[in-house]
């Protein structure tokens, strides 16, 4: 069965001879070489390419790795990269004809001088190169550096609710539900029967993620790494830094694991697309706070899996969802925190900091957004929208709620909408 990823199809398309280098990023097995190799490859065929005029190479193939001499048995041996010079000389004898020539260059972070190659096919003119990795310290940052503005990044997630409704076979509720406990990865979507999810995803979390964070970070105490992964698990949403996380080590493993190596072992969480962290953001005073951070997992089903699908609140994963949902419409996302002053019975000033749980700014546009699992009542609303009647700018303020609701305005302007309608309506929140 195949799952069209139209939204990351249309962006590929429209930077077709842009003179920039595309790179498609994200975490593994969320359908990059699929995306890349069977529906852009399909595109390209389907609008007059001639099929030798796209190259397509995965540098994690044993077969292709052997078309250019080299050994994907020795490549681990040894702990090297692929030889660029050997790429290279393959890619001169593909191309020798005139017209355009489409490269597909599959985890190009496993080639020796990445960069250095990519930059030379940017100075032909008959080379349109499209790529994808799994790294963002090997990516993201040289798309900035080594590109010198000429990289052009296309960020990759698991299956969006919309993408994983259109090959559901049952109704959008049991849809959001089986989506918040398995998740998006396609491989996992695909199978079938709770029990063949639930063993894939454990399977792709050990054989896939934890051993490519351990192997590539030469990671030695691979136990502390792993129960870091478990109390994010446990506490998705939550506020935490590199200091409290070392008391928690202190305090339950009898560890001594300092802030500095935990905050390593975050760095690679995040490197690998694992997980997002979001910054808070002083709204009234238009700052960053440094520290402490909510860390959201990628994909919900490699976060349940973590944790032996023991522990599931709906409350933080439905909070999980919308993060990735904005963050796949490309938002950046930020923690809203509100100071605030306030008298007590007694009359002495108590300041206390609101929160709102989004932050959301793309261009000129910012979204104000609560996620409020139910409102059964005029109170749990009232303190749901508290934080937005102390925000004095006109900016949109949103509350998702998976309470059936159709979407309306309160008397003070707010939107309710129900999680639904947020997850497979693009265009709810410019209603």
């Amino acid at each position: 069965m195949e799952i069209r990823r139209d939204f990351y199809l249309d962006k590929l398309i429209k930077r077709k001879n842009n003179g920039l280098i595309k790179v498609i990023t994200g975490i593994r097995r969320c359908g990059k070489s699929y995306l890349l190799n069977n529906l852009f490859y399909h595109h390209l065929l389907e609008s007059g390419v001639d099929a030798d005029h796209i190259i397509r190479f995965a540098f994690d193939s044993a077969d292709d790795l052997y078309l250019i001499g080299e050994s994907l048995i020795q490549i681990e041996k040894e702990k090297r990269g692929v030889d660029p010079e050997k790429f290279m000389a393959y890619i001169r004898s593909k191309v020798v004809g005139e017209g355009m020539y489409y490269l597909l260059l599959d985890e190009i972070q496993m080639l020796d001088c990445f960069e250095a190659v990519l930059n030379g096919y940017l100075r032909k003119d008959n080379m349109d190169v499209f790529v994808t990795g799994s790294n963002a310290k090997l990516l993201s940052k040289d798309i900035a550096t080594e590109f010198a503005g000429r990289g052009d990044e296309i960020p990759m997630y698991p299956l969006s609710f919309a993408e994983f409704m259109s090959i559901y076979n049952g109704d959008k509720y049991m849809g959001l539900s089986e989506y918040m406990l398995y998740g998006g990865i396609p491989l996992v979507v695909l199978r079938e029967g709770a029990n063949d999810k639930a063993v894939a995803l454990q399977n792709l979390f050990n054989e896939i993620y934890l051993r490519d964070i351990t192997k590539r970070n030469r990671v030695k105490n691979i136990g502390e790494l792993e129960d870091l992964l478990n109390i994010l698990s446990s506490a998705i949403g939550s506020l935490t830094n590199p200091e409290k996380l070392k008391n928690t080590f202190k305090t339950v493993k009898k560890s001594r694991i300092t802030s500095a190596t935990i905050k390593k072992y975050l760095d690679y969480f995040e490197d690998s697309f694992l997980i997002e962290s979001a910054q808070r953001y002083d709204i009234k005073g238009k700052a960053y706070i440094e520290t402490p951070k909510k860390y959201y997992f990628s994909d919900l089903g490699l976060r349940n899996a973590r944790i032996n699908f023991r522990q599931f609140e709906q409350t933080h994963s439905m909070e999980n969802v919308i993060y990735n949902e904005l963050r796949m419409r490309g938002y950046n996302v930020d923690v809203g925190v509100i100071p605030i002053a306030e008298r007590d019975q007694d009359g002495k000033v108590i300041r206390k900091q609101l929160e709102v749980d989004f932050v959301c700014n793309l261009g000129s546009s910012r979204y104000y957004i609560q996620s409020a699992y139910s409102l059964p009542d005029e109170a749990k609303r009232t303190q749901e929208i508290r934080p937005f009647r102390k925000i004095d700018d006109s900016f949109k303020k949103i509350v998702i709620t998976k309470d059936i609701v159709q979407p309306y305005y309160d008397d003070y302007g707010i939107l309710t909408v129900n999680i639904y309608d947020f997850l497979l309506d693009p265009q709810i929140l410019e209603k």
